[in-house]
């Protein structure tokens, strides 16, 4: 299974959705993923999956404000300056 991290910026409609599916009152603490990155920082982030994909998606503040705007109005995606829109990046 391919593991990717994203980061805000990089988030697609699709991980959204997975977010909001899995996550729909939000992420709690035992949620939360700790690990090293290559630079040896440590990084906080929660997991959704595809059948062959894990994304690990980098937590934030405003990966948090993104949510809760996107499960109360989906065109927050598509109107938000914020996200590299290119879908083609999650399959």
């Amino acid at each position: 299974m391919k593991r990717v991290i994203v980061e805000y910026a990089k988030l697609t409609k699709d991980i959204l959705d997975m977010l909001i599916e899995k996550y729909p009152d939000g992420y709690d603490y035992e949620d939360i993923i700790s690990f090293k990155n290559a630079k040896g920082e440590t990084v906080k982030a929660v997991e959704v999956k595809t059948e062959d994909t894990c994304y690990l998606v980098k937590i934030s503040n405003r990966l948090e404000n993104a949510m809760e705007e996107y499960a109360e109005d989906e065109e927050f995606f598509d109107d938000n300056d914020d996200f590299d829109v290119n879908d083609d990046e999650s399959k």
